[in-house]
């Protein structure tokens, strides 16, 4: 299967997706144990790849980079992607997970505050009965020690997953995909930040109207104004002049 073509969002590369490619994609990597990790990517990650050349690079260099805001699939269809939809990270997760109980697929959850990710696994083994969640990990808020490392690689290298989900929100855990992915035994790393807390319903989701709107960064800063408010208030502004900028070619930003 030919890689989808990518979309250029402020210099990022957002591939047109839609969500039955995306899980075909990663279905065709697990099979061939292709290795990558897979960036679920709105305006925040746009936005915080604007002033880290590093994060941008991290980003550009995934093996796929969904479109999981309204705004990355608007700018999609303006550029010609008429099937480009919103592959959001919790929809991605139940439909791999859907498609695994037929192809075997093997999960491992990692991030998350602490019962997070084995309230996500019990969530997920309660809809989809045949699914193999082969493991869950809570790192501690910080680096993880060499020691540490070296603990995390043979857990996983006993458990043999298919795929690694990481939960540790934009943009650390873009980083500590890049970084290790070619540590553990494993084809696929998925980070899907916050969709740990709604799968498993420590968050309220959002209606799906407000979601197709392009309203849900509202409905979220509502539920968490405190922590949400600067990603928001600053970096949705910001958003709209630079596109605005890019699309009338007064400013060309460059694929890394």
């Amino acid at each position: 299967m030919n890689p989808p073509s990518r979309v250029n969002v402020l210099g990022v590369g957002v591939h047109a997706l839609n969500l039955p490619l995306a899980v075909e994609v990663m279905g065709e990597a697990i099979k061939k144990r292709s290795k990558g990790y897979i960036c679920v990517t709105g305006v925040h990650g746009v936005s915080e790849a604007q002033s880290d050349p590093a994060f941008r690079a991290i980003l550009n260099g995934a093996f796929l980079n969904t479109p999981d805001g309204m705004p990355m699939v608007w700018i999609g269809r303006w550029s010609g992607f008429r099937n480009m939809k919103r592959v959001y990270g919790p929809d991605l997760l139940i439909e791999v997970c859907r498609a695994s109980e037929t192809a075997g697929w093997r999960h491992f959850f990692y991030g998350g505050a602490p019962g997070t990710a084995e309230s996500l696994a019990s969530t997920l083994q309660a809809r989809f009965p045949r699914l193999q969640v082969v493991g869950t990990h809570t790192p501690p808020f910080r680096p993880l020690t060499p020691d540490e490392m070296r603990d995390l690689q043979a857990i996983i290298s006993a458990a043999r997953p298919d795929i690694i989900w990481v939960g540790l929100s934009t943009p650390k855990q873009e980083r500590f995909m890049a970084e290790t992915l070619s540590q553990f035994d494993v084809p696929i790393m998925v980070g899907i930040g916050a969709a740990f807390d709604l799968v498993s319903g420590k968050v309220r989701q959002s209606p799906r109207w407000i979601q197709r709107s392009g309203f849900e960064w509202l409905y979220r800063l509502i539920q968490e104004p405190r922590r949400l408010w600067k990603r928001y208030l600053k970096n949705n502004p910001l958003f709209v002049c630079r596109l605005f900028l890019q699309l009338t070619r007064l400013r060309h930003y460059c694929l890394d």
